[in-house]
């Protein structure tokens, strides 16, 4: 027996003519999927549906399946699968059964289900739920063309090649010949079809503008996306369907298969999320838009095994994956307050389908940005060093871990990403060979080689080197020579970082030491002067 834990009830809204009810489901486990397919890199707009369905399962103390939807044999690529779940490691986004985490409702790779496909289909066929058609590519290429908006369905099925105009004999012969067929749904027209969505409401759509979908193909003896999902949403539990906006003109066609088996009781409750938009424009997300604009829509980077074209992904652009989750949460949901910063926990605790909006989202990806700032911000200085480390090994660079962290806590305030600190913070670590120009003109006066050398004397009698123990006497020592305090300052801080960039002097001088600072003015002044 499987082991049971917590349920919950759930009372999901729904819109009936003008007025919202309450509808009480009988209580159930919750227990959500993600079925991706291995056909390449996962887009950002399937980490946010995963992302919700996690959200909402932790949320209710539910299970989230990982099933690998790879009916659609001619589309698999190599590395995908692995890719997939790789990015969900990185995301923080845990599954608890499905492929490579075991369970017991496998197996969870489709293409590993085929004769419990094959049950299912004969079920349908016996029962007069579906039929066989054997129409080649051609035949139904010419009835495209025969009929305008051609569609196989109650209006055209009997001019077909199929088990309902065929005599049995016949059917039978060109079976055992290794005919190829296919098995589509037999969908009685005129009949109104009602989906209670989560997030839409109640929708009715009339059966008649359904077409007889294909269920199965004897060409690679698998199941299509229809049939396969129901059946293995079935037969693993799945209480809560979270998708896409682009699943939902497939609803009614999954609520008429759920009505042939006589499975109503256990359908699940559909929530169908608004699509990712474009920052610019209208339209759906695409990858032409983050190549143009230069911002991923991968999380990890892809490499195309059959083009070898490589993709931007979101972790190798130095994306924290806490930003990430944040920044994506937010497209086409929100807390209902001002909150923008939250934690996964957080996530989990604020979440609900019912504020989720209808319309799209549109990709702000310079909000992502923002987000990877504030929390490069929330770390601790220690952790951005140890993710700054690598950055400097890079660049030929050994140091003291110490330092390090010293110059992150002085400096992280100043980057989007963390490798961007080697843009701002490398003068700590190797000393300037030139010097800015255009900072030389401004800076550099007539007098600033003779001020440079008085401050160096100064600054070689401090025993004290940190900031306390410079700043008093430099600046004691600018007053009582009546010196401008900015040129002094300016002129000192070209020496050392060679242009005008760069934290307080003394928070410079202080990481730098009295050594490497007094060996740089040195410099400096033999080549400015």
């Amino acid at each position: 027996m499987r082991e049971e834990v917590s349920k919950c009830c759930f009372w999901p809204l729904i819109l009936v003519g003008n007025q919202l009810k309450f509808e009480i489901m009988s209580e159930r486990k919750v227990r959500v999927r993600f079925a991706p397919s291995p056909t390449g890199p996962l887009h950002i707009g399937g980490v946010r549906t995963a992302l919700y369905n996690y959200l909402f399962a932790r949320q209710h103390g539910g299970d989230m399946i990982f099933r690998i939807e790879d009916t659609d044999s001619n589309r698999f690529v190599p590395g995908a699968e692995e890719y997939i779940l790789e990015s969900f490691r990185w995301l923080g986004i845990q599954f608890d059964e499905g492929v490579s985490f075991g369970g017991n409702y496998g197996p969870y790779r489709q293409s590993e289900r085929r004769e419990i496909y094959k049950k299912y289909v004969k079920v349908l066929l016996d029962a007069d739920k579906a039929y066989i058609a054997f129409d080649t590519p051609e035949e139904l290429a010419k009835k495209r063309e025969e009929i305008a908006n051609f569609q196989y369905d109650a209006s055209t099925r009997m001019q077909m090649r199929n088990s309902l105009t065929l005599p049995k004999e016949e059917v039978d012969r060109l079976i055992a010949e290794g005919t190829q067929y296919v098995v589509r749904f037999k969908i009685e027209p005129g009949e109104d079809v009602h989906v209670d969505d989560l997030i839409r409401g109640h929708v009715v759509v009339n059966s008649s503008i359904l077409d007889d979908k294909v269920l199965y193909k004897s060409a690679d003896e698998l199941p299509t996306y229809h049939l396969a999902n129901i059946v293995d949403d079935h037969l693993m539990e799945v209480s809560h369907v979270i998708r896409g906006e682009e699943w939902l003109p497939s609803a009614p066609l999954h609520v008429l298969l759920y009505r042939a088996f006589g499975w109503e009781d256990t359908m699940p409750q559909f929530a169908h999320l608004p699509l990712l938009l474009k920052p610019e424009g209208n339209g759906k997300l695409s990858k032409r838009d983050g190549d143009r604009l230069g911002f991923p829509v991968f999380p990890l980077e892809w490499h195309d095994p059959k083009s070898g074209e490589v993709s931007s992904g979101y972790r190798e652009k130095g994306y924290l994956p806490e930003a990430v989750i944040n920044f994506l949460a937010l497209l086409g949901w929100n807390p209902g307050n001002d909150q923008e910063l939250m934690s996964m926990d957080e996530l989990i605790k604020l979440f609900d389908l019912s504020r989720c909006s209808k319309a799209g989202a549109k990709f702000d990806y310079k909000k992502g940005i923002w987000f990877n700032h504030e929390y490069i911000l929330q770390k601790s200085d220690e952790e951005v060093a140890h993710l700054f480390v690598p950055i400097l090994k890079e660049h030929g660079i050994e140091a003291p871990f110490e330092k390090v962290q010293t110059i992150v806590g002085m400096m992280k305030n100043r980057v989007n990403f963390v490798s961007e600190l080697w843009d701002v913070a490398s003068f700590f670590f190797v000393a300037p060979e030139t010097y800015d120009e255009k900072t030389v003109r401004k800076r550099w006066k007539e007098n600033s080689a003779q001020q440079m050398t008085e401050l160096m004397e100064v600054l070689c009698g401090i025993e004290d080197f940190s900031i306390e123990g410079q700043e008093p006497v430099v600046m004691n020592w600018i007053a009582e020579k009546g010196y401008g305090t900015g040129d002094v300052m300016n002129a000192f801080r070209l020496t050392l970082v060679g242009e005008g960039k760069g934290p307080h002097m003394f928070d410079i001088t202080s990481v730098l030491g009295k050594e490497e600072t007094l060996r740089r003015m040195q410099r400096a002044i033999e080549v400015l002067k």
